[in-house]
């Protein structure tokens, strides 16, 4: 089987996306099918969309679902054999698509992702040096998320594990995939830009840290303890916490309140998780 446009969907999940959305869409071949998930209630955003992009479908979730459970939701909606989850900050180079059409012939994989273009921080991890590498195909352990092309028949319409609201989510189904003896390959021939940490406008950039230091904490227990056991995750990271305590309280001693309440989320982040509770915190932007 080969990815061509007509078995492929793009899904790009958004928030707040506004001004950076185009130059991913741009960079799409138009006949692609594309389909945004909006994790806010903003229809205007998705009208505008469609109206000017050709083979888009576009919904809203009326709530933040985060990017695991959101992807899900677009999955859901796709009739293709092959879905690519796309993050709004990246650009696709403008063979990227053509060169990965190429090298899928008859290519067993389960998720296979372009390469980033930026050689100081690759979108991939190996943990084994014998690696399958001919013709710019890389067998790897792991892809980040803001890039991955999935053979929907390779998980059993099981993606991505929506008690993650971000962050790992990535790597738990790259682990699923390599425990179910599945393939994952980065083709080097194939490039991405990835601007990083600009999906959501950047005013909104003090609650957007206050949310990653909270989810970072939660998500790192919780994917360890899942795939590891409740012992490991808490021996690997229960000293952390307890200098995020220390932490919070000399900044907020030295009246540098944000700076304290970003490591008190952190703290907040291990000690929901340990508790076993939802991945609940949601950052505010209203």
């Amino acid at each position: 089987m080969r990815i061509n446009k007509e078995n492929l969907t793009i899904i790009i999940v958004t928030i707040k996306s506004y001004k950076i959305i185009d130059k991913c869409l741009n960079s799409i071949d138009p006949d692609i099918k594309k389909i945004i998930v909006e994790n806010s209630s903003n229809l205007n955003f998705i009208n505008d969309l469609k109206n000017r992009y050709k083979n888009l479908e576009g919904y809203t979730t009326n709530d933040n679902l985060g990017m695991g459970k959101a992807n899900n939701f677009g999955i859901s909606k796709s009739t293709t054999r092959y879905v690519m989850i796309l993050n709004p900050d990246t650009i696709l180079d403008q063979n990227a698509m053509k060169n990965i059409y190429e090298i899928s012939e008859n290519l067993n994989f389960a998720i296979l992702s372009p390469l980033s273009e930026n050689i100081k921080f690759p979108n991939y991890k190996i943990k084994n040096e014998n690696i399958y590498y001919e013709n710019g195909l890389i067998e790897v352990d792991q892809v980040d998320g803001y890039s991955m092309i999935l053979d929907k028949q390779k998980f059993n319409k099981k993606f991505f594990d929506e008690k993650i609201f971000m962050y790992l989510e990535n790597d738990d189904l790259c682990l699923r995939a390599k425990n179910n003896n599945e393939k994952i390959f980065i083709y080097s021939k194939s490039l991405i830009k990835h601007s990083g940490a600009n999906t959501v406008d950047q005013k909104y950039s003090n609650e957007l840290e206050l949310s990653r230091n909270w989810h970072w904490k939660w998500s790192k227990f919780y994917f360890k303890k899942k795939h590891y056991g409740f012992m490991s995750a808490f021996a690997s990271s229960f000293h952390k916490p307890i200098k995020s305590i220390f932490k919070s309280i000399y900044f907020f001693l030295t009246f540098r309140p944000y700076k304290s309440k970003v490591y008190l989320n952190r703290a907040l982040g291990f000690v929901n998780a340990l508790l076993g509770k939802k991945s609940s915190y949601r950052p505010r932007l209203d």
